[in-house]
């Protein structure tokens, strides 16, 4: 029962999804047209109207994928680190990994947006994602005891979109490391505890922002 279970032959939709990955992620999600995933993915061409409708709610479905994927790499990497600060700056710790795998061609979610009309659906798949995102930055930077979470997940919300278009565009997978460590001048910034003579209190020494004045 359980050999027969390991090779049992994936099913369409999990074919179509493959094929969406592989290609929609390299070349753009208007670019291939849907002949060439079915093509790849071996199905007949009903199978990708029963299963999901159209060419649009195929793209939303890898997109969702893609979500999956993403937020999974991002909730372990979190989950390794043992400290408020560190668990926030993982999110980076998992686009490091990200930006090193063969094969990455930058966001998926940008590149797709950039290609659809505004109110479809695949704009509501992109925002579902970002809004993930910027709400786990926000949790991460209120556990971190940032006096501002809303504003210091903003700022790092911009850095971890200028890390994966460094990376995609000038094929620099070090941006990562380059952009958490802006993270951690940022965290420093917004966590730092100050005592009665206007010293650092309990973080271990003064942030590279501290003796910035406005």
């Amino acid at each position: 029962m359980t050999a027969s279970k390991s090779t049992a032959k994936p099913s369409a939709r999990e074919r179509l999804l493959a094929a969406a990955n592989e290609l929609f992620y390299a070349e753009g999600v208007q670019t291939v047209g849907i002949d060439r995933v079915i093509e790849q993915a071996g199905v007949a061409k009903a199978s990708l109207y029963n299963t999901f409708g159209g060419k649009e709610q195929l793209i939303g479905a890898y997109l969702e994928s893609r979500h999956n994927r993403m937020t999974g790499r991002i909730t372990r990497a979190v989950g390794r680190q043992d400290t408020p600060r560190e668990r926030l700056l993982a999110v980076f710790d998992a686009q490091s990994e990200l930006f090193a795998e063969p094969g990455f061609h930058g966001c998926a979610f940008v590149s797709a947006s950039a290609e659809t009309r505004p109110g479809s659906l695949v704009e509501q798949v992109t925002d579902t994602y970002r809004g993930w995102i910027r709400d786990l930055l926000t949790d991460l930077a209120e556990q971190a005891g940032a006096a501002d979470p809303g504003t210091l997940a903003r700022q790092l919300h911009l850095l971890y979109d200028g890390a994966t278009l460094s990376a995609r565009m000038d094929r620099d997978p070090s941006s990562a490391a380059i952009a958490r460590e802006a993270a951690s001048a940022l965290v420093d910034a917004a966590t730092r505890r100050r005592d009665g003579h206007g010293r650092a209190d309990g973080l271990g020494g003064e942030s590279p922002l501290a003796d910035q004045h406005t």
